[in-house]
């Protein structure tokens, strides 16, 4: 490590940060395809699992090119320490499930992924651990919803697939009263658009498959917090239950974060243009991205958000017809339930990604029929323009139509 890593500024983070060369002083980090490790005495074993000697056990443990990734990680978001998972949705349940208890509660967003959503409100209480959904936009909400037994706070900022905006700080000081721990699901802004610990979070989640990856090409995730929070809950949780990140899949996100911020920022230009584009059409009459004057948490995303991010929700008249209609017109844009990556993405809410919600739930959190969720990728903005400009007008002559 360099005597200067510390002070490193966040794009040499990005593609130098934690770097660990091998004897062959290889330009890229090496990759360690393995699934264990060797030792030179039996005493030597002993001492490893023992923990008097340094060095690695079991790739379901650690693994050499994971710890880069993760010193990488931590590096970028000032965070103790990180742990890595074989997908995000492995990283919101075991922030989660590694430290709560039958007794402990938890409070959280109503306007979560699907499968947050069931982790939270079905998966926990079979363990004896119950829970209580507020508006994430009212901290007052959250506020009366804290008991004595609240052991976590936990939200998405942005949330999915609506965009709201939840305030992190404000959130971040009812946990410190409570003793409560924040769990911030920072996967739509990615770090490079937000960063939860600055504003008091105590523990991050992502998905690295979105941004950091970037591609399309692996699954993963991340968890970002304190060190006994790691050495104390998360780190037995993982290695007895296993879910743990392929060093392949590891290695492949070192080198997306090395255009991350490029790929970010960019997407993230286009998008506050291709909003205001949008939302001067007819069949779009409500558009939602969080740097819009008109977004309902407009002042609180400018507040702790870099730039409005990459996705962009709007609310198409004609419900789902107009929204099919929409999506099967696009030609440039893919039809898929991703997001954060270098291809621009949009999806229908109802029918994809909170399809297994109830009616109820999905009206609670503003999904409507005619959402339509959009990731924006890399592509000339003016092809993405045309591109969606002509879906737009599809979606209106299907809705005269009917």
């Amino acid at each position: 490590m360099s005597s200067d890593e510390k002070t490193w500024r966040r794009d040499t983070v990005l593609v130098r940060g934690a770097m660990t060369r091998s004897r062959h002083k290889e330009t890229s980090e090496a990759l360690y395809l393995t699934s264990g490790f060797v030792y030179d005495s039996a005493e030597e074993a002993e001492a490893r699992f023992l923990g008097n000697s340094p060095g690695y056990l079991y790739g379901r443990y650690a693994n050499p090119t994971n710890t880069v990734l993760e010193d990488r990680l931590r590096l970028l978001e000032g965070a103790e320490a990180c742990r890595l998972t074989a997908s995000g949705m492995a990283a919101v349940s075991a922030s989660l499930m590694c430290f709560l208890k039958a007794g402990d509660h938890v409070v959280a967003a109503k306007a979560l992924f699907a499968s947050c959503r069931w982790v939270i409100e079905t998966l926990l209480p079979r363990f004896g651990i119950p829970c209580t959904l507020v508006d994430g936009t009212d901290t007052e909400a959250w506020k009366a919803a804290i008991r004595p037994e609240t052991k976590a706070l936990f939200a998405e900022s942005p949330t999915n697939p609506n965009l709201d905006i939840v305030d992190i700080r404000a959130l971040a000081g009812l946990a410190k009263a409570s003793g409560a721990r924040l769990i911030v699901d920072n996967i739509f802004a990615s770090p490079i658009v937000q960063k939860p610990m600055e504003l008091g979070a105590d523990i991050i989640v992502y998905s690295t498959t979105k941004h950091m990856d970037g591609q399309g090409r692996t699954l993963g995730g991340a968890i970002l917090a304190d060190k006994a929070y790691i050495t104390d809950h998360l780190d037995p949780y993982l290695r007895h239950t296993g879910p743990a990140m392929s060093p392949f899949v590891a290695w492949v996100v070192l080198s997306g974060l090395e255009t991350l911020a490029l790929r970010v920022n960019h997407a993230c230009g286009t998008a506050a243009r291709l909003a205001d584009l949008m939302a001067d059409h007819a069949s779009a009459p409500r558009v939602i991205y969080p740097f819009r004057t008109d977004h309902p948490q407009h002042a609180i995303a400018k507040a702790q958000m870099k730039s409005g991010g990459t996705l962009i929700a709007m609310h198409l008249k004609g419900g789902k017809a107009a929204a099919h209609a929409f999506l099967n017109a696009l030609q440039v844009v893919d039809i898929s339930n991703n997001l954060g990556d270098a291809k621009s993405l949009a999806t229908h809410p109802e029918t994809t990604t909170h399809y297994a919600m109830s009616a109820e739930g999905r009206s609670e959190i503003g999904i409507e029929a005619g959402t339509v969720r959009l990731s924006v990728g890399l592509e000339d903005f003016d092809d993405l323009a045309e591109d969606l400009m002509r879906a737009l007008d599809a979606a209106a002559a299907t809705v005269a139509a009917l």
